[in-house]
């Protein structure tokens, strides 16, 4: 069967959300635990701005499958596992940052309760480049969707 078009002005208005949630983000970046720490509205902002940008990154993996015949996941886990599968984006990216972040949007969504704000300070301050590098390979996808089998409109 063959693969439908990608919705480009979708896939790029998330991006665009995930490049300002990392906006927002980056701005606890210089601060120290201790500082971040000290209001919690930063462990608010940052909290949100992190789910919100997961959030956005599984959606357009979850769309660009659904123009794919038979890649329904089952699960967020599974998106990034039929993107690879699927020669998407690279298996070892996959398999090493896309997997921890679905994973991790799913702790935030059922186990939110849990998450404390020294796990969230250190995925922004060691994670984020994570979300910089999926967003390059989506706007290369969106610049030349025929290298990857989808039809150029």
């Amino acid at each position: 069967m063959k693969r439908l078009s990608l919705n480009k002005e979708l896939i790029e208005e998330r991006l665009i959300f995930i490049e300002q949630s990392l906006g927002s983000l980056e701005r606890f970046s210089s601060q120290s635990l201790k500082d971040f720490q000290k209001d919690f509205d930063n462990f608010r902002i940052a909290y949100y701005d992190l789910y919100t940008a997961l959030e956005a990154v599984l959606d357009i993996g979850s769309h660009i499958l659904s123009r794919i015949p038979g890649n329904k996941p089952k699960s967020y886990k599974d998106i990034p596992q039929l993107l690879a599968k699927n020669k998407i984006l690279p298996e070892k990216f996959t398999e090493e940052k896309l997997v921890q972040m679905a994973g991790y949007r799913n702790r935030m969504t059922h186990f939110y309760h849990r998450i404390e704000s020294g796990e969230i300070y250190e995925i922004i301050k060691l994670h984020l480049e994570d979300f910089t590098e999926f967003t390059k390979f989506i706007k290369n996808i969106l610049k030349n969707p025929k290298k990857i089998g989808f039809p150029d409109e």
